[in-house]
């Protein structure tokens, strides 16, 4: 993507962006892509009459009821439902931050009672445990990140997986020093420092191009200081293994369960 000038700062070509994301529904259509995922808002009434053409499934992103009930009417076929658990950026995009923070096990129910496409859940779920919850409350599925990002096949840092492995309940925090858009992550020396001012920083993707060189510094001195170190509420549940190890745990553990 490329960047333009303006007093004395490089932000986002937004046009740019619009015109890689119209390609990019290109190449999903062009190549058959079976699904087709959605966060931060429901694409236009063009983009998703077009997908639904190529009979691809689409799936949206909620962070509270009225956020699920708006992707049904707008055409996705599947709704995720995100709690406040969650580790990265939220995928709010009517409620503000602090109303969109309903926490997982209390959304799903009040979601599948007022929708009737399936839906997934997602924030914090970290094995067969969180998986039979949410099936208990309604979900027909789940989404996971935090638990791959930590796998050995997982393409994140060392240093962004060493402090997951490392960190308990109580570390991650809320923030939008990094990008501008508050996301969950582990708590290290640059957000503590940039407390104080994080409400006057300018929002995604402006502060995200802003910190990105530091970013990438701190990576490659091996310093989690500065890094974005993305996590959910349950990094104590985070393991060091294979995937299939991951995969074979969680169906054991449903089983069981079931």
């Amino acid at each position: 993507m490329h960047l333009h000038q303006k007093d004395g700062f490089e932000i986002p070509n937004f046009r740019e962006v619009f015109e890689i994301f119209t390609e990019q529904i290109k190449v999903v259509m062009e190549e058959n892509v079976p699904i087709c995922s959605f966060t931060f808002g429901i694409p236009s009434k063009e983009v998703i009459a077009e997908l639904k053409q190529a009979n691809i499934i689409q799936m949206g992103t909620a962070t509270t009821v009225r956020e699920a009930v708006e992707n049904e009417l707008a055409g996705m076929d599947i709704v995720v439902v995100q709690g406040s658990e969650a580790g990265g950026h939220r995928g709010n995009f009517i409620d503000g931050n602090q109303e969109s923070l309903v926490g997982l096990m209390s959304l799903i129910p009040q979601v599948v009672d007022n929708v009737s496409i399936p839906v997934i859940s997602a924030g914090g779920i970290m094995d067969g445990r969180g998986l039979m919850a949410s099936i208990c409350l309604g979900a027909k599925g789940v989404q996971m990140g935090t638990a791959f990002l930590t796998c050995l096949e997982s393409g994140a840092h060392k240093v962004h997986k060493e402090a997951i492995l490392n960190a308990n309940e109580d570390h991650t925090v809320l923030t939008r020093s990094f990008s501008g858009k508050w996301a969950r992550g582990i708590k290290n020396k640059f957000i503590l420092e940039m407390q104080k001012n994080e409400k006057l920083l300018p929002d995604f993707p402006v502060q995200n191009t802003l910190t990105q060189d530091i970013r990438k510094s701190s990576a490659t001195q091996n310093n989690q200081e500065f890094m974005s170190l993305w996590s959910g509420q349950s990094p104590r549940l985070a393991k060091n293994q294979t995937v299939e190890s991951l995969i074979k745990s969680i169906i054991g553990e449903a089983q069981k369960l079931n």
